[in-house]
């Protein structure tokens, strides 16, 4: 038994020697970490632009959405007015079925300018029930006639009882403004000869 108490005090011993060896002549370790301190500082730097970047793509990306989300929507309006009652048309083509209240109403005249009222079935398009439906309209000379914006002819148009999108159809304002200046077109000098009515 004197043996294992030899032994055990050696082991004892020896374990004490190698723990001093490990842990007791540790030194602290100083790493200089101030290289990498730059280089994360460097990268983040990199990446801060890209992070920018990235928010101003994310912005452009919203605005895209945005942009799209309008043409859908303006897209839908055409879409709804296509469930327009039967017979509705379009005259002027501006995704807008024709009605009463459509565009804005052109300047118009109790009667005729002392001279007297142009003969409005020189225009082709207008025969004799046309141009009584445009003198009750307020409608009696040519020049009225020419000077009608697109939204003035979207209203008129729409408000020829029977004869809606007349207006646009049979182009009344480039005819007219051939009439105002005392030009002739080609239906003008039949009407006149007497071969149209």
């Amino acid at each position: 038994m004197g043996e294992l108490w030899v032994l055990l005090l050696l082991a004892a011993l020896i374990g004490l020697l190698a723990g001093w060896i490990i842990w007791g002549r540790r030194s602290e370790v100083n790493i200089d970490n101030s290289g990498l301190q730059a280089d994360l500082d460097a990268c983040r730097a990199k990446h801060a632009d890209k992070d920018a970047r990235i928010a101003e793509l994310e912005a452009d990306l919203r605005g895209c959405r945005d942009s799209l989300a309008d043409v859908q929507t303006a897209a839908a309006a055409p879409a709804a007015a296509m469930a327009a009652p039967a017979g509705a048309v379009d005259y002027d083509g501006d995704g807008v079925f024709e009605g009463t209240d459509e565009g804005t109403k052109p300047t118009t005249m109790d009667a005729p300018r002392a001279g007297g009222a142009d003969d409005l079935k020189r225009i082709k398009g207008v025969g004799p029930k046309m141009e009584k439906l445009c003198n009750k309209l307020g409608f009696w000379h040519f020049d009225q006639i020419a000077g009608w914006t697109r939204d003035e002819v979207a209203w008129v148009d729409a408000n020829l009882e029977r004869f809606k999108g007349r207006v646009t159809r049979d182009e009344w304002v480039s005819q007219a403004k051939l009439l105002a200046t005392g030009g002739e077109t080609a239906f003008s000098k039949k009407v006149d000869k007497g071969d149209v009515y």
